[in-house]
């Protein structure tokens, strides 16, 4: 269970603001990466930089298929199937740089228009995740916002968790804890943010309390390493699961 309410079910503005922040960081961030930079690694096992900035670049046209899905009534879902995902992943690797930042600007104004475009009845539309669960439109944002907050890190080009805005960290906070705890499959947990909000995993054993800034926290809890965050005892926090 997570501690706090969000922001994301009573109106997509703040996610909306946070889209386009870590848009900036995005975009930003593969500024500073030489085409030639793209062929290196990533902390995601299998993929390098090229099949990070495919994935962006697919995942801002598979969240506009699901907003149009809102604003036209007619289901459209993200991807046609898991393989099919994959494939596209794959082939868009193999494109000439210039094409792959093409598709990330592309489709991230893209997204960014047909949001926009919503009325209030389209943003409280039904429409269907990739891991299919049944949301209103007001959470695609979110969905975006995960993407790309998370991956420009991961891109390793000057972005640190330390640079997302703090409401948004406790706010990844609130979504991993919360999958986590479904999943059942980590130990228990009791976080505490440097703000004073508290989480807790539901999972194996005592919980484990660990606290610290929340960007340091969300690193953790998202599987890109503890930094110098200690439990209660002193102790490296425990090894996590992947959490998507």
């Amino acid at each position: 269970m997570t501690g706090g309410d969000t922001a994301r079910d009573a109106t997509p503005i703040r996610s909306l603001e946070w889209m386009e922040r870590g848009t900036d960081l995005l975009a930003g961030a593969l500024d500073r990466l030489a085409d030639a930079d793209l062929d290196g690694t990533t902390p995601l096992p299998g993929w390098s930089r090229r099949h990070l900035v495919a994935h962006l670049g697919f995942n801002a046209a598979a969240l506009r298929r699901l907003a149009s899905w809102a604003r036209t009534g007619e289901p459209n879902p993200m991807y046609a199937s898991p393989e099919q995902r994959a494939a596209e992943i794959a082939e868009g690797a193999s494109w000439p740089a210039g094409r792959l930042r093409d598709l990330v600007s592309e489709h991230s104004a893209g997204l960014r228009a047909d949001l926009a475009a919503l009325d209030d009845r389209q943003w409280g539309a039904p429409v269907v995740t990739a891991q299919g669960r049944t949301v209103p439109a007001s959470e695609i944002p979110w969905l975006r916002v995960r993407e790309v907050a998370v991956h420009a890190v991961d891109l390793d080009a000057g972005v640190a968790f330390a640079d997302l805005p703090v409401d948004l960290c406790e706010e990844l906070l609130s979504d991993v804890a919360a999958r986590r705890s479904v999943k059942g499959e980590d130990p228990a947990l009791s976080l505490v943010s440097a703000t004073g909000r508290t989480w807790s995993v539901d999972g194996q054993g005592t919980p484990v309390r660990v606290g610290g800034e929340p960007g340091e926290l969300a690193r953790w809890l998202t599987g890109r390493g503890a930094g110098t965050l200690t439990d209660e005892h002193g102790a490296p926090p425990p090894a996590l699961t992947a959490w998507l």
